[in-house]
């Protein structure tokens, strides 16, 4: 039974007339920007368009019969009226690929989302694993990577498939006794308890792609982890591993001992740490000046994560404080490691709600013995939402003006309010996929975001 029963959004509410756009569509987020900077670009390309102009005159009217104490409420910014948007599920910078955007009062459908399969597509670079289980964290430790092959890897994925309780990154959002936990990390400190692992749910993996060393662009970062944050990890891992093979008592027991280890090695390579950082920030220093002498007319570049092929005219929206939030490596810069490096290979999966690809890539590498990290992640489906389909904006279509976006938008949102309220599930049946539709009840503790 639905938790509520789904309306028509789209109608005419605004003295001056006009339909009010509102409801859910999905949009091709790029690699390299944060959701919420997603949110705040199409606010930008929405708020002067004649199409949202009904769905702001219909807030200022709302604002007008406020009291004193709502007003009050918006100090900050009182006269600021933006078209409300809010997303069903936030992808890390570092990924791309579908991001479902509820408009207006279609954000009150989007913790449905929220519940619902998810299919994404990996790159794994063998060879090293980093505290945040990725290409933008620092290197913890690497491994041999010399025996690693397809067949290998086809046989560490299977024990991935099913149910199974995973392990979340320690550079997680999660929180242990109200503070993150990569919070212990940074501050060298052991974690105070076992890290609560998640059920999960694998129903599709498969290595789609392989790539032999010296055939492919994903590289480890350059940033080795100090030895205080290497220790901490290290322990970290030893007390999950524990828990795994042994339960909770012995992860107890082995996380009080790791915890004087690790106070004493921190205490010990403090200093040591502090000047293996002020080398790296200087490392740093020098390689992101070089970086901007070498860069061309900015002009001709897109934003990050959009594509590079046809010259045409793009209007490009303001910067905002979640832009360009993953490096781009220089061409000329040199490999990470000598000879033809570590293999990598991509992976298709479908997994349920809670699910963390980041740990599948670090776990992965640990069943391997070799260590392994994520360097890229695109998610290609959320519920019905396909990359490519009919209900998800290509980004770059915001960039080419209101002629290209303006129709396909207001078409999404038609036929989202044409079946309000209805999550589509792909199911495969009698050798090919049929899209069934279900309710899938709201999910209170995971927050969704919401921007005007």
């Amino acid at each position: 039974m639905p938790l509520f029963r789904p309306t028509p959004l789209l109608k005419m509410a605004t003295s001056t007339g006009g339909k009010i756009l509102e409801g859910v569509f999905g949009i091709n987020k790029p690699i390299g920007i944060s959701s919420a900077q997603v949110i705040r670009d199409c606010q930008n390309f929405f708020d002067p368009s004649a199409r949202f102009a009904p769905a702001l005159e219909q807030v200022r009217e709302q604002r007008d019969k406020e009291s004193k104490y709502q007003r009050n409420r918006r100090r900050r910014f009182p006269n600021k009226v933006q078209t409300k948007i809010g997303h069903g599920g936030t992808l890390d910078p570092l990924a791309g690929g579908v991001l479902i955007l509820g408009v207006g009062k279609g954000t009150k459908s989007l913790q449905q989302f929220l519940l619902c399969t998810k299919t994404y597509e990996t790159v794994v670079v063998f060879g090293a694993s980093t505290d945040t289980y990725d290409r933008l964290g620092k290197i913890i430790k690497k491994g041999d990577y010399s025996n690693v092959t397809r067949d290998a890897v086809q046989k560490g994925l299977e024990p991935f498939r099913g149910k199974y309780r995973q392990m979340p990154p320690l550079y997680s959002s999660l929180k242990m006794n109200g503070k993150p936990l990569y919070e212990y990390a940074r501050e060298g400190k052991p974690i105070p308890r076992e890290i609560e692992t998640r059920e999960v749910e694998v129903s599709e993996l498969e290595l789609v792609e392989w790539y032999e060393p010296g055939t492919h662009k994903h590289y480890w970062p350059d940033e080795e982890a100090g030895q205080a944050e290497k220790d901490v990890a290290q322990s970290v891992w030893r007390v999950a591993k524990a828990q795994e093979d042994g339960g909770e008592e012995s992860a107890a027991k082995m996380a009080a001992e790791e915890e004087s280890k690790a106070l004493e090695e921190f205490n010990s390579k403090k200093r040591a740490a502090e000047e293996a950082v002020d080398g790296l920030v200087s490392d740093e220093t020098r390689a992101s000046k070089r970086a901007k002498n070498e860069e061309g007319n900015p002009e001709d570049t897109l934003m990050s994560g959009a594509l590079e092929v046809k010259k045409e005219k793009l209007t490009q929206p303001p910067k905002g404080r979640g832009s360009d939030l993953v490096p781009v490596r220089p061409d000329d810069m040199p490999a990470p490691w000598e000879g033809k490096g570590p293999p990598a290979a991509k992976i298709r999966m479908t997994v349920t709600s809670g699910f963390y690809v980041r740990s599948l890539c670090h776990d992965l590498g640990e069943k391997l013995g070799c260590g392994a990290m994520m360097a890229e992640l695109v998610r290609t489906r959320q519920g019905q939402f396909t990359l490519g389909g009919a209900n998800c904006l290509e980004y770059d279509d915001l960039l080419r003006g209101e002629e290209v976006w303006g129709p396909q938008v207001e078409s999404m949102l038609d036929k989202w309010n044409a079946r309000p309220g209805e999550i589509q599930e792909p199911t495969v049946e009698n050798g090919g996929i049929k899209v069934e539709s279900e309710t899938v009840p709201a999910r209170e503790e995971e927050p969704v975001a919401a921007s005007g």
